[in-house]
């Protein structure tokens, strides 16, 4: 078995990869021009400023400067080491790749793996238990009388605990694995008097939660008897298991997701299952009901619409209302899809059937107004006058929401009709509540732009940055380039950075490779240098690097930035003293330097 994989197998997969086939599983993307954009998947974003140039083979986000081509793009999404990466992008060509020696790869911290293997075994253990155990036959049964097939349980790989204080703790020691790590990570659990540890989950039905890889981190545990508390008990939260960061099955669904452009949310990991054998296959849980800004934004790089489906008592609506204005936020259009009051999906599934659910439930989605007028009914008695007009004022403020004026008009006329109001009052109250959220918008993009202007500021080129960044692009895509700048400039460029880039551009060139950006890229070893370059490579430079232009270049680096800096510096020091004799000094040094630059 090989350490590491031969360059030219590595460019072989690479030349049978296109960056924007790739990017395109994981990201939306839209061509825009010679290039291909999309929300960057490594910053929260409304606006895309992520471009993926597939003449160039490369990507960039001008958000966040993330940067690379396809290799560092699946490393830096799935969190996985260049062989990992070179393994998972080669199973896509016809490359044969050499086997790999597992001790020599980038892999997880020690501990990370031993979690990652802890949680495999027991998932496979608690599923067999479940299905060919005489342990697991109650809950066989329980499941069946749920209409879980076997395919759903397969699929699912659910499982059962039993009702043993060390069953597991003793499975996974016999198997070489520390019961302390095993308690860290949430596996099992340790008591307070002694430390000792014991099986955190007992007499409960498992389901596995993954990762954005498929990695098994943590479970979920429904009881079997209605009388034991709590009725669903998760894995605690660890190093890899972050319930904020993660959607349940968002890597079993997101393909159906992304071939749909729509999504299911629902609340948890019973819900999307029971939908599955509805045939909702694009369903996630958002494994409770507060949902983060980074789950939203998962959701925004997979999908432009989304359904949300909680539970239909007063809890899971009110959910529905936050989550709604989250994922609004982020830019996906919001559907809810309305249960009857005390439901859940698996309940309404169990009483009408999966195809009354898919149907009737996910196929007919009230849109984000109408939920929002059936919400805000729900706690009023519409026959009184009084809660009428509460109802209306609450309307108002939310149709002042909406963004587009048909919208506004359309809900201002239903209004209007169902209860006898003026509609030039109503759109007079209306439009105050506009103006208040204008107020309110203008002030937080006036602060946003500030923030923006101080960062420009910060980021404003000079002339010599500028020409270094010219070169260094120049040189990305042409060794005759490199040769001449390296002959004229060497090793003078003035950012530490540029400086850098240059002298790995001279190396990879003086090694004998050909110009390729993409490549070139791949060989630099520090991320800042790497997302650099990258940034470099995607701009569209159009100069012949003629003798007039070489020359220009030559002079602003050379001589011109840095009599700039003596200028500067001279400035400093005039600040700073009082002494008449020592200004008159600074003061004609200034006015030779200023010569020189005219």
């Amino acid at each position: 078995m090989t350490q590491r994989i031969p360059e030219e197998v590595v460019n072989a997969v690479r030349r049978e990869l296109d960056v924007v086939d790739v990017i395109s599983e994981y990201i939306q993307l839209k061509k825009q021009g010679r290039n291909f954009t999309g929300l960057c998947p490594f910053h929260g974003e409304k606006t895309p400023s992520f471009s993926v140039s597939q003449d160039k083979q490369l990507y960039h986000c001008f958000g966040c400067g993330a940067g690379g081509n396809v290799f560092t793009f699946v490393m830096e999404y799935e969190g996985l080491s260049f062989l990992e990466a070179i393994q998972k992008l080669g199973k896509k060509t016809s490359v044969a790749l050499p086997e790999i020696d597992e001790a020599a790869q980038e892999a997880p911290k020690q501990e990370e793996k031993s979690w990652y293997k802890g949680h495999e075994l027991a998932m496979k253990m608690y599923h067999h238990l479940l299905v060919s155990s005489p342990e697991g036959k109650k809950a066989r049964e329980y499941l069946r009388g749920r209409g879980f097939t076997k395919e759903v349980i397969d699929r699912f790989q659910i499982g059962y605990a039993p009702d043993s204080w060390n069953f597991l703790t003793d499975f996974l020691t016999k198997r070489g694995l520390d019961p302390k790590e095993m308690s860290t990570c949430g596996l099992l659990a340790a008591r307070e008097s002694d430390g000792k540890q014991f099986d955190r989950f007992r007499d409960r039905i498992m389901f596995p939660i993954w990762d954005k890889r498929g990695n098994v981190i943590a479970f979920g545990g429904r009881v079997l008897d209605p009388e034991n508390k709590p009725k669903y008990l998760n894995s605690p939260e660890s190093e890899v298991f972050n319930k904020g960061s993660l959607l349940y099955h968002f890597h079993g669904a997101r393909p159906s997701m992304k071939r749909k452009n729509e999504a299911v949310l629902f609340e948890g990991y019973v819900d999307v299952i029971s939908a599955y054998r509805a045939g909702i296959e694009h369903g996630v849980g958002a494994l409770g009901t507060a949902l983060s800004d980074e789950q939203a934004r998962m959701l925004r790089r997979n999908a432009d619409k989304v359904i949300l489906c909680y539970d239909g008592d007063n809890a899971g609506q009110t959910a529905s209302w936050k989550n709604a204005e989250i994922l609004m936020n982020a830019g996906l259009e919001v559907y809810i899809s309305v249960l009857p009051d005390g439901q859940d999906p698996d309940d309404y599934i169990q009483q009408y059937g999966t195809e009354r659910f898919a149907d009737n439930i996910i196929g007919r989605p009230k849109t984000l107004m109408e939920f929002k007028s059936g919400f805000l009914r729900r706690d009023k008695d519409m026959s009184l006058e009084a809660d009428q007009l509460r109802y209306a004022e609450e309307m108002l403020i939310e149709i002042g929401k909406l963004p587009k004026a048909l919208e506004r008009d359309h809900y201002l006329k239903q209004l209007e009709e169902e209860f006898s109001l003026s509609y030039e009052v109503l759109k007079q109250e209306m439009k105050e509540h506009v103006q208040n959220n204008v107020k309110a918008r203008t002030k937080e993009v006036r602060q946003v732009q500030r923030k923006e202007t101080a960062a420009r500021a910060k980021k404003m080129q000079t002339a010599e940055e500028k020409a270094e960044q010219d070169l260094i692009t120049l040189m990305l895509h042409s060794e005759e380039a490199a040769e001449r700048v390296e002959e004229r400039i060497g090793s003078a460029f003035q950012n530490e950075t540029n400086q850098a880039l240059a002298a790995l551009l001279y190396s990879y060139y003086a090694s004998g490779h050909n110009s390729d950006p993409a490549r070139f890229i791949e060989s630099v070893q520090d991320n800042d240098l790497k997302q650099q370059a990258a940034a470099l490579a995607m701009k569209q430079i159009h100069l012949d690097l003629t003798e007039q232009v070489m020359d220009d270049y030559v002079n602003q680096i050379l001589y011109r930035a840095p009599v700039k800096r003596q200028i500067e510096h001279l400035q400093q020091l005039m600040k700073q003293t009082s002494d008449r004799e020592e200004l008159t000094k600074y003061v004609n040094q200034l006015v030779e330097l200023k010569s020189k630059l005219q």
